[in-house]
């Protein structure tokens, strides 16, 4: 039988596969936060960083869309009382407030977009996960969950 004829399976076998999610480009190499559930298995969420004033201050504004498993993780220079707002946020979100520890210590579900209000963090937090409204309660996530950061670079960190 000639080579050809493996050759062709071979290469949809492999095209194929790497069109799975682990097989990405971005995913393989892109920031993550990985939360780890008091019950269930870890939940890993593709992650932009904002680690300056600049970043942090726009955010996740003017965005119409997050992919599923993506979010924006904010990194604060220290543990502090912490307050958000959804100004010219147009999605809803889930903010989640993370300790030095890495334990998640509140989580604000399915703010309202465009909103003005504070959005404080009950405890003091480090960093903040954002990501779709509704994600926390469909995953399972609640306070006293811990996350670790896989591939986040900071001069913060």
């Amino acid at each position: 039988m000639p080579l050809r004829s493996f050759a062709r399976p071979l290469l949809h076998i492999l095209l194929v596969s790497c069109l799975l999610p682990a097989c990405s480009p971005t995913s393989a190499v892109a920031p993550q936060v990985i939360i780890h559930p008091q019950s269930g298995v870890p939940i890993h969420v593709t992650v932009e960083v904002a680690d300056t004033q600049e970043k942090r201050q726009l955010g996740l504004m003017y965005r119409n869309e997050l992919p599923a498993f993506s979010g924006m993780l904010f990194i604060f220079p220290q543990e502090t009382l912490l307050s958000f707002w959804m100004k010219n946020t147009p999605l809803p979100l889930d903010i989640i407030y993370i300790n030095a520890d890495f334990t998640i210590v509140h989580i604000a579900e399915n703010t309202a977009p465009y909103s003005t209000a504070g959005i404080p963090s009950k405890h003091p937090a480090r960093y903040v996960l954002e990501v779709n409204g509704g994600f926390c309660q469909q995953h399972g996530i609640v306070a006293k969950d811990r996350v670790e950061f896989s591939r986040v670079t900071s001069k913060l960190l």
